[in-house]
């Protein structure tokens, strides 16, 4: 009774705040989502958003304004600080002119302010945009205060839209906002906003929108996108809490029926390239790995769709993009990347000298010391002899294992770059080593390969075809790479991952399937260290990179123990993962 009521209750409110927004919008046939969760907190907040939504479709162009989103989160902008920024502008640009109509509106708009401040402070404090949504928030309620310059550049911006009818005038107050506070480098790495704008709806509906969905379902995702992002854009929503509830929504499962379950191969051929195995090696790989936790998934192994390439599509564009920004960044910091790869190899090459130097032991047998022979029958030490030791110094092989998934898109470009500075600083010393990329998608977890073991050095610049998309299933992954450093001959393995310590994973059941957890959180974390454990236990070393938020760093603790790198300025990088590689090396006999 308790559920059905509060449903009644939902339906209720959701009622109320739709007929406020037709009223205001004067279009009664508004098909909005609104937001009657925030209506629990402050019923000022939910009736603000109502009206904003209203009015923002009476006096713009609400699709043209979502499709400007949706060409800027297609080129990487970050979704969270884009749609904050939305929300400013689009406040903005509405609140004088419905109040002009509409009196009343100003002290619904400074209530929902004081009650956004009241509940929401500590939060908004903690980031820049949040200083500048206070600040605007605090002139609505106390009139007009003093300001940092920063922030009064920001809010003097704003203030131009209070009399603008012109849609281009607010995507154009965003566009600017989102490239000084958050993003300096995207029109330089990217293009103007008129190269934004000249994204096609072809390649717009092409784009994989699954990681910016709240829901995990695989058609019309554009579509779902577009109405939600500007939803967003529109409402004064906590954009952290949506991100949570985002990432516990991706950990349900996702249950598909025969006829999806039977396209998805070709649909990982068609986005990630052929792969490199046979079926038979595939299915082979599949029954001796994909056991306990990751039943009912596979492995799927490619060297890219650059390279296995089904047909030309926007996967394989959005690839070759991602390569030439990683290759921008790289030319920007090429005298840095440098220096790393040059104190990386010298000293992973001192460490190897050390190993093949001659050692001169006293032995029982060996070649005489004829210095020694007074001791016959005067003593009874028998090392009369010496023995000459070298170590191998090439006994050793090398897995650089990269978490490609969606979280890291933010860092891709600083990822990929040190994957290529271990990879060169390994083929520099001629130390074998694969370099592999993971991610997953539905049921698969795609195993991107940029180098072989024994590939010559040129094949190191693959790894800049690095890009971030999808889920990760890193105990999986990582079982994988073991399994291969067990089939080299190489005496002495070391496995290095590069990840943020976030392993999550959507679990798309099959019909008829075992049904596992789902493949995040601390059941996730907990299978991760569990496999990192077996891989050591089996003589491989393993080092943990990590380059995520200091929020995760407890998880990377859990999963690595004490061998694992907070990597916070890429200065720094060539040191730290020397310094343990150098220890492997020093380490065994």
């Amino acid at each position: 009774m308790e559920e059905e009521a509060f449903e009644i209750g939902q339906f209720e409110i959701e009622n109320r705040l739709r007929n406020l927004c037709w009223t205001v919008s004067g279009d009664y046939g508004l098909n909005l989502k609104l937001d009657t969760i925030s209506y629990t907190k402050s019923v000022y907040v939910s009736l603000y958003d109502a009206v904003k939504q209203g009015a923002f479709s009476k006096y713009f162009d609400r699709d043209a304004f979502g499709l400007y989103l949706m060409k800027k989160l297609y080129y990487g902008a970050e979704e969270a600080s884009l749609t904050s920024l939305a929300q400013l502008c689009v406040d903005s640009a509405v609140y004088r002119k419905i109040s002009r109509e509409r009196p009343g509106i100003l002290e619904i708009r400074k209530k929902a302010f004081e009650d956004l401040m009241e509940y929401d402070f500590t939060r908004l404090a903690a980031s820049f945009i949040g200083q500048i949504r206070l600040s605007v928030m605090q002139e609505a309620v106390l009139g007009p205060r003093s300001m940092q310059s920063r922030i009064r550049k920001a809010a003097d911006m704003l203030e131009k839209l209070w009399d603008t009818t012109d849609t281009m005038a607010v995507i154009r107050t965003v566009d600017i906002l989102y490239n000084r506070l958050v993003d300096p480098h995207f029109e330089e790495q990217h293009g103007s906003l008129e190269t934004v704008l000249s994204v096609t709806m072809e390649e717009l509906k092409e784009f994989r929108w699954q990681d910016f969905l709240e829901e995990e379902a695989y058609e019309e995702d554009f579509d779902r996108c577009l109405s939600q992002v500007t939803n967003a854009a529109t409402q004064f929503e906590d954009q952290e809490v949506r991100a949570e509830e985002k990432k516990r929504l991706r950990a349900r499962r996702v249950l598909v029926d025969q006829e999806a379950a039977d396209k998805m191969y070709s649909y990982i051929e068609l986005n990630y390239g052929r792969s490199y195995l046979s079926k038979t090696e595939q299915e082979r790989v599949n029954r001796s790995l994909c056991r306990g936790a990751h039943a009912d998934c596979s492995l799927y192994f490619t060297d890219g769709i650059l390279s296995g390439m089904v047909k030309k599509n926007y996967q394989s564009e959005y690839a070759r993009r991602a390569r030439s920004e990683n290759l921008k960044a790289y030319g920007h910091c090429m005298r840095v990347s440098r220096r790393n790869i040059e104190h990386l190899s010298d000293t992973l090459r001192r460490a190897l000298t050390a190993r093949s130097e001659r050692e001169v032991l006293r032995s029982e047998f060996g070649r005489i010391v004829p210095a020694k022979l007074w001791k016959v029958g005067r003593s009874r030490d028998k090392k009369l002899f010496e023995r000459e030791l070298r170590k191998d110094s090439s006994d050793f092989a090398v897995y650089v294992l990269i978490d490609a998934s969606g979280s890291q898109k933010r860092r891709q470009s600083l990822v990929a770059l040190q994957g290529y500075i271990i990879s060169e600083a390994l083929s520099i010393v001629q130390i074998p080593h694969q370099v592999m990329g993971f991610c997953t998608f539905w049921d698969y977890t795609v195993m991107q390969r940029y180098r072989d073991y024994d590939d010559p050095r040129e094949a190191n610049q693959r790894i800049f075809e690095f890009y971030a998309s999808s889920n990760n299933r890193d105990g999986l992954a990582v079982r994988a790479a073991a399994d291969s450093l067990m089939n080299r001959p190489e005496e002495h393995k070391v496995l290095i991952v590069l990840s943020d310590g976030r392993p999550n994973d959507i679990i798309v059941n099959r019909p008829g399937s075992r049904n596992p957890m789902p493949y995040s959180g601390d059941y996730a974390v907990r299978d991760t260290a569990a496999e990192v454990r077996k891989v050591r236990a089996m003589g491989i070393s393993v080092l943990g990179v990590f380059a995520g938020e200091e929020q995760d760093l407890q998880a990377e603790r859990r999963i690595f123990g004490r061998d694992f790198a907070y990597i916070r300025d890429i200065m720094n990088f060539s040191g730290v993962v020397g310094r343990y590689l150098r220890r492997q090396l020093d380490d065994v006999d």
